[in-house]
């Protein structure tokens, strides 16, 4: 039996193509796209990727927008900590 990939994890795939830099950029988009997170509306770890942008949680069925990769990009991050500092000034 074979012992799969140590390394190269979900890139195993590419096997020795495309250059070891880009097969490393790609593993970690790859792995951040494929995990699971946690949901806003039951806090189970649950939100999994159904297509690109689109989110869904498989326990509650919550389903909401996103970052291609990721729930939030680090863009949506910022901008919802701002939003969190206007409203506790008022």
């Amino acid at each position: 039996m074979s012992r799969g990939t140590k390394k190269a994890g979900i890139t195993g795939k590419y096997g020795c193509r495309y250059g070891s830099t880009l097969r490393k950029t790609i593993k970690g988009i790859e792995e951040s796209q494929h995990r699971k997170y946690t949901c806003k509306s039951c806090g189970k770890d649950s939100v999994k990727r159904e297509v690109v942008g689109i989110w869904e949680c498989r326990s509650c069925g919550y389903k909401f927008a996103g970052a291609a990769y990721a729930p939030t990009s680090p863009s949506g991050r910022t901008y919802s900590a701002l939003i969190r500092s206007m409203n506790k000034q008022k």
